[in-house]
């Protein structure tokens, strides 16, 4: 294949590529309106491989930024709510007894999606959080030395509230490296919650953007 063919292949493949990345992000802001540059550096988190810690306050839209997500990718989402009593087997899954069969099973976790919602990440025990390093890592969990694969397209969008809230713990160096991007949402600005109100705002289902 000569060069100007090569460079034609390359051309369309960046075009397609934005033409799907502006169907994804047109389609989530039809549920978060008004946050088109966060949904953006989520989907930079998405496509390159990482994850995403937002820092906010409840109320923000994380959720629905989640599983608008999961919908637009024509996957799932799981969310997972932190509290100090959440265990780790909680979050990744454990191996259970079958008395019918008498064999042992592997329960999965709510890890396993193609958007995961850690809300709260940081009102959990340290033991806890750990529980997503290796996943967020590789991909993989490991139970009783045995690993599984999580779905792909794998993305962990994990929220924290300000370290100044009671019951918070800051969370670790190595677990923040763990994410690719660290953002914000914020409540909406004057023009945002004056377009949610009016009867055209773009308040409606998410429809599916996978090619």
């Amino acid at each position: 294949m000569n060069a100007p063919a090569i460079a034609t292949a390359a051309e369309q493949d960046v075009a397609a590529f934005r033409a799907l990345w502006n169907r994804v992000g047109d389609a989530v802001e039809t549920a978060v309106y008004g946050k088109r540059g966060a949904v953006d550096l989520v989907l930079v988190a998405l496509f390159a491989g990482g994850h995403v810690l937002i820092e906010d306050v409840p109320g923000t839209g994380k959720t629905t930024l989640a599983r608008s997500l999961a919908v637009a990718l024509g996957g799932i989402s799981r969310r997972i709510q932190f509290t100090p009593d959440l265990l780790p087997s909680d979050v990744t899954g454990t191996s259970v007894y079958e008395p019918g069969t008498g064999e042992i099973r592997f329960r999965a976790g709510p890890v396993f999606a193609n958007v995961v919602l850690a809300d709260e990440i940081n009102r959990a025990a340290a033991k806890t959080q750990s529980a997503l390093l290796e996943v967020v890592e590789e991909q993989t969990v490991t139970v009783d030395g045995t690993g599984y694969r999580v779905p792909d397209p794998f993305l962990v969008v994990a929220t924290q509230n300000p370290v100044d809230l009671d019951g918070t713990y800051r969370l670790p160096e190595a677990q923040l490296d763990r994410f690719l991007i660290r953002t914000n949402l914020g409540y909406p600005g004057p023009d945002e919650e004056i377009g949610v109100l009016r009867p055209d705002a773009r308040a409606g289902a998410v429809a599916a953007c996978r090619p």
